[in-house]
């Protein structure tokens, strides 16, 4: 059975995923894979430079490359181009799609490497604009590290086309492992390089990780006979992609904006501080990036397909909805109560230490309470981009961000508050988000809302209990049962906590008739042994690849 199982798998990896579920399915387990190697890769950083100045900026020498990766790049292959993609597609034009592809490739690339040009001669004092409050010789290192960074791009940009082309074609697999293999390249880095080059070992490791994430992708890219030619034609579909892309980069361009100066605000406080914010944010986008992305993503295709059909549209969308809100509040109750327990888990560490541990616990705790929001973020932009309407999602995130900047330059400069209210300004500007963007969505396809206030109203409900569940064990065990100063112990009474809580969680959305949690149940009834699992698994590989002949 193992043996079969293993060759259905083999054909799966390059087969395609047509329907949402199997999508999301695969989707959901290689984003699980990459996120543990990234965990991983957080745990070395932190044993290695612990909440370390050098740790700051490191975090911080991101900003600009990423700033220029969302705005070139991500703008166009969020919004536009598996939509233009899929449509030459459907229509049976596939060399054309791969000759507007190409034109959008070498002009992107081109693009990118000359303003990286620009950006590496002025890196010094874009690095002190970025963070003003660093010091001199952290500055020097953080534009010494930007430079390398902005190399990295190039193969990362490209990595990212070749999943979108991958996507587009329905393969979910290859592109989620890719993903991985970026965090891979990264550990070994730290393992290999930073002994010897220290905090310029982990910007190697970066390079190698985003040359893999590349690389991995090419041998499917070729199977699906993808003819990359240099060309820099202005051709119809990379009108229309400049066109769909502008309120979407515009969108991200102010996201950015925001973002950048979060990581400002906390250069005022320290270098430190920053480690500390981008370590619990790292925790809370784990589950944003697992159920919000992956089923987003999985249900874009499906959305941009039925934008003409408004109930099946709607359909969809509320059960990708419902899904997300579902999985979501959960977790936000699970790092709420169990803060100092999942930080001592994840980053605890001789050079982490136990004010470093509270501090980052509590903008855990404030980011935790956004983690439906960001993860609905997901969703929402995709069904606005389905319709064909960037602008809505783009004027939304303007007036957000500049809620967001205006609170927390009240909290960190004004107040002198300290980092964690950084993370309270973010979550309550995302929910103000979501809620603005759910109106405006209602306008255009008439959202049941009583109908989703009924089953938000059910999930909070279960939550809320939920809540209880995790805080009683903990209370009744810390110290009084558990020794938590040992790790063993630490495993354990989280472990106990968290099974108390989900437990009460699956049954009260059970007894007030949620219908995920029927899902749930039938899950874990279903895979009650290992033979089940390896059948079930075997027959979801083997339906996907007879759906793909």
């Amino acid at each position: 059975m193992v043996r079969l199982l293993f060759k259905k798998g083999l054909n799966a990896i390059a087969s395609k995923q047509a329907n949402i579920f199997s999508a999301a399915f695969f989707i959901i387990i290689t984003t699980i894979f990459s996120q543990i190697l990234g965990f991983l890769k957080y745990r070395l950083l932190v044993s290695i430079f612990g909440a370390s100045s050098d740790l700051g900026v490191f975090l911080a020498s991101f900003r600009i490359p990423d700033f220029l990766f969302q705005i070139v790049i991500a703008g166009a292959l969020s919004s536009a181009f598996i939509p233009i993609f899929s449509e030459y597609l459907s229509k049976e034009k596939r060399e054309e799609a791969y000759s507007f592809t190409s034109s959008l490739i070498t002009i992107g690339i081109t693009l990118f490497v000359i303003i990286s040009i620009l950006i590496s001669i002025f890196a010094y004092p874009l690095s002190s604009l970025i963070a003003p409050g660093f010091s001199q010789k952290e500055l020097t290192l953080m534009a010494d590290l930007t430079r390398i960074l902005l190399l990295t791009q190039i193969f990362f940009i490209l990595g990212t086309l070749v999943t979108a082309i991958l996507q587009s074609f329905q393969h979910f697999i290859i592109p989620g492992v890719a993903s991985s293999f970026y965090n891979l390249g990264i550990i070994i880095g730290l393992l290999v390089f930073t002994p010897i080059l220290g905090i310029h070992g982990a910007v190697i490791g970066v390079l190698l990780g985003s040359l893999l994430f590349f690389v991995v992708q090419l041998p499917l890219l070729k199977t699906v006979g993808f003819r990359f030619t240099p060309k820099f034609n202005i051709e119809s579909g990379v009108m229309r992609i400049f066109h769909l892309m502008i309120p979407r980069s515009l969108t991200l361009l102010v996201t950015q904006i925001a973002i950048t100066a979060n990581v400002a605000f906390a250069s005022f406080i320290s270098a430190r501080a920053l480690v500390i914010f981008d370590l619990a944010q790292s925790l809370v986008m784990a589950p944003v990036v697992l159920f919000g992305q992956s089923i987003a993503q999985a249900s874009f295709p499906s959305l941009s397909l039925k934008h003409n059909n408004r109930e099946e549209f709607l359909y969809i969308f509320l059960s990708s909805f419902t899904q997300i809100l579902y999985l979501t509040f959960p977790i936000s109750a699970i790092l709420i109560v169990l803060r100092i327990p999942i930080v001592r888990l994840f980053y605890g560490a001789k050079g982490f230490d136990w004010f470093a541990t509270v501090d980052t616990g509590k903008t855990l705790a404030f980011f935790a309470i956004c983690i439906f929001a960001q993860a609905l973020m997901y969703l929402l932009s995709r069904a606005f981009f389905a319709l064909k309407d960037t602008k809505t999602p783009f004027i939304v995130t303007l007036v957000s961000v500049i809620f967001n900047i205006v609170s927390a330059y009240y909290f960190i400069l004004i107040l002198k508050l300290q980092i964690y209210y950084l993370a309270l300004s973010f979550s309550v500007a995302s929910i103000f988000s979501v809620v603005v963007l759910i109106v405006l969505l209602d306008r255009k396809i008439i959202i049941p809302k009583l109908q989703i206030l009924y089953e938000v109203s059910k999930i909070a409900l279960a939550t809320l209990v939920m809540g209880f569940a995790l805080y009683i064990p903990i209370k009744l065990l810390d110290q009084l049962v558990f020794d938590t100063t040992r790790t063993i112990n630490l495993i354990a009474l989280t472990g106990i906590a968290s099974f108390f809580g989900l437990t009460a969680y699956i049954f009260f959305t059970w007894l007030l008739d949620i219908k995920e949690a029927y899902f749930v149940l039938s899950v874990f009834k279903k895979f009650g042994n290992g033979k089940n699992i390896l059948k079930q698994i075997g027959e979801l590989i083997d339906g996907s690849t007879k759906l793909n002949p």
